[in-house]
């Protein structure tokens, strides 16, 4: 899998001549010049039509990625069935979790839901802004904490006994995800067989 930057210098000439990585980082903290020219050096955009791989266990994942447009999955296989373990939209980041910020092989992948547009956010930078800037320790300390925050709630669904109570976590938990992907996502998220999540929705 080949991720490069294919808009040359003009690559943020449709967003004000900025990565919008940095107005996500301002969120967290000020930023210096410094650190706000190798963001916008490192990072780039990059499309991936629907259905398709941003990540899998056939290539080194080197990139974290900003959705700007479109939702993706992460899942793994057990034999054909795909299990989704986490669902990301607009304005979120994506990255395969069990090899977070590091460029080795993982069981994951990461497959597009619908066209996505987003920001690819190499692990090389975030290397290099954690070891030179305090800053960047704690932006990255700041959204790390949003991320387990995150994971905690989703292996506190997939802990639920019974499928009408993990629905009603989702509900409560990802309400802007229920409308914005297919269903079978949904239901192979929180741990049930589609015509199930659909029984569930009927009567509830």
């Amino acid at each position: 899998m080949n991720i490069e930057n294919i808009y040359g210098k003009d690559k943020w000439a449709a967003f004000g001549g900025f990565s919008p990585l940095i107005s996500v980082f301002k969120n967290y903290h000020p930023l210096n010049a410094e650190i706000e020219d190798i963001i916008n050096r490192y990072t780039f955009p990059v499309r991936f039509a629907k259905n398709k791989h941003m990540a899998s266990p056939l290539t080194r994942n080197r990139y974290i990625f900003l959705l700007l447009e479109g939702a993706v999955h992460g899942y793994l296989k057990m034999g054909h069935k795909k299990i989704t373990t986490w669902i990301a939209a607009e304005n979120e980041l994506a990255g395969t979790i069990r090899n977070l910020w590091e460029n080795e092989v993982s069981d994951e992948y990461i497959e597009t839901i619908d066209p996505v547009f987003a920001i690819a956010i190499p692990h090389e930078m975030s290397k290099l802004l954690y070891e030179n800037f305090p800053i960047a320790n704690y932006v990255g300390r700041k959204m790390t904490e949003i991320y387990f925050q995150g994971a905690s709630e989703r292996a506190y669904i997939c802990r639920l006994p019974t499928a009408l109570k993990r629905y009603q976590r989702f509900l409560i938990s990802y309400p802007h995800l229920i409308n914005r992907v297919p269903l079978k996502y949904v239901a192979s998220f929180i741990g049930m067989r589609l015509e199930t999540l659909s029984r569930i929705r009927n009567k509830t």
